[in-house]
């Protein structure tokens, strides 16, 4: 495990900044979590029984041990063997696409605050839906998910190139190729089905939940349900040493304390990298390099990515993605909505200036396990660059030598030791007895 910062104790000079920092964070920010729930959301977290060739676990992208995401710029789903860097596609069974994002970690989704998920949030909190949630799949959308955090869980199984696999290879997949996701023979139904025949799995679902009398009880609400009180309880981040400057029981001095004046003031960084979580949970456009496949729709054959306004239809919602928050950011390499950068020095660079950055993004910065397929398509096109850059409405900020190296010495005090190394951790064995996700 890489924990890049110890506890600092160093003396804190007074200044301006203070009033602009956020209040500390208590229990009351966060949604309670049942134990009992989270140890099995703990198991079918990192069981591979989820996915439609059962080859593939919500660990396999997001693993503790690569900051709770998994160290590559886009992943490989299906059809791939290894974890992390070292995660390389099956030649007896090639994946079609890399994943066309990167995957986001996973701290603080726990926390009441977070009501908005996804790069380009399509999932959101919304009372005005009967089930309390916008989804893609509009009105089709079950009722019983308790939370967004659970709702987005039903987005990665229903993928393809994620966890779903390909529609000649499963009855699942083949349900999801049909549009049959809810209702029995759906691919949530067997989903369930598939959990509620382990024997063991059954037991702990009756004892969890009261409404669950029998096996058959089980639906993908409640294993939805389960994995969201694990991420909850797991990945709370609120004990960084950062926590403590807010809370007044530490203090920061040299580059980490230059760092804090700049993110806080001149350079701007608060200005959407706001609150505890230092995010504001809204959209941008910053003209992170766009490499990969894209994010288009079957039908579609373009490769770009148009971010929010895939959601809103809006224009000026193009290329716009979500502020990410920033706890234990040093640990979530590659950065940006495609992972261009791999090194969080030259994110903060470039960040600073988006639209000039952008033509001269040295592409040995993404982390690319070799794929056929052309990754830089986008970037080889001016007019889509252009269309990129053009989209940036920040002003650019002018940093000194010095100041990325006092900023990234700020953001590591957001690193947070407790929640990276996990509190339940990870399974030695889960009741399917599928291989449990492990890096090498």
């Amino acid at each position: 495990m890489r924990i890049l910062l110890p506890l600092i104790a160093c003396l804190w000079v007074q200044t301006a900044t203070a009033q602009d920092l956020p209040a500390p964070l208590t229990d009351a920010d966060y949604i309670p979590v049942d134990m009992a729930e989270a140890r099995l959301g703990q198991l079918l977290f990192y069981d591979p029984i989820l996915s439609g060739n059962r080859t593939v676990a919500c660990a396999t992208c997001h693993h503790p041990e690569l900051g709770t995401s998994d160290g590559v710029s886009l992943s490989f789903g299906d059809g791939a063997n290894g974890l992390g860097p070292a995660r390389t596609a099956d030649p007896d069974n090639m994946p079609e696409k890399r994943i066309p994002r990167n995957a986001p970690a996973l701290f603080n989704l726990g926390a009441r605050e977070f009501t908005v998920l996804f790069h380009d949030g399509r999932l959101e909190a919304d009372p005005n839906k009967p089930s309390g949630i916008r989804t893609p799949m509009g009105e089709e959308m079950l009722a019983g998910f308790n939370s967004v955090l659970s709702a987005q869980t039903m987005f990665p199984v229903l993928s393809r190139d994620e966890m779903a696999g390909s529609y000649a290879e499963n009855d699942v997949a083949r349900a999801v190729r049909q549009g049959i996701i809810t209702g029995p023979g759906g691919a949530w139904d067997l989903l369930s089905r598939r959990v509620a025949a382990v024997p063991a799995y059954a037991q702990d679902f009756m004892a969890v939940y009261p409404h669950i009398t029998t096996p058959d009880d089980i639906a993908f609400t409640d294993i939805s349900n389960a994995i969201a009180a694990f991420m909850a309880f797991e990945w709370r981040s609120d004990t960084a040493p950062f926590d403590g400057l807010l809370a007044g029981d530490l203090t920061l001095s040299g580059p980490a304390q230059t760092g804090l004046e700049l993110f806080y003031g001149d350079a701007g960084c608060a200005t959407c990298h706001s609150g505890p979580f230092l995010t504001d949970h809204r959209f941008h456009a910053m003209a992170a390099p766009q490499i990969g496949p894209g994010k288009a729709a079957t039908f579609e054959t373009h490769t770009r990515d148009d971010g929010r306004f895939r959601v809103t239809g809006r224009e000026a919602d193009r290329y716009a993605f979500r502020t990410p928050s920033l706890r234990n950011v040093a640990l979530t390499a590659p950065y940006g909505h495609a992972g261009s950068h791999r090194d969080l020095a030259q994110f903060v660079a470039d960040h600073a200036d988006p639209a000039s950055s952008l033509a001269r993004y040295d592409r040995a910065q993404a982390i690319l396990p070799a794929f056929e397929g052309d990754d830089f398509k986008v970037l080889d096109d001016p007019t889509q660059v252009a269309a990129i850059a053009d989209a940036v409405t920040s002003t650019p900020v002018r940093l000194r030598t010095g100041d990325v190296a006092a900023l990234v010495a700020f953001l590591e005090t957001l690193t947070d030791p407790v929640s990276v190394s996990g509190r339940l951790g990870v399974p030695e064995t889960v009741p399917s007895g599928l291989p449990v996700p492990t890096v090498d």
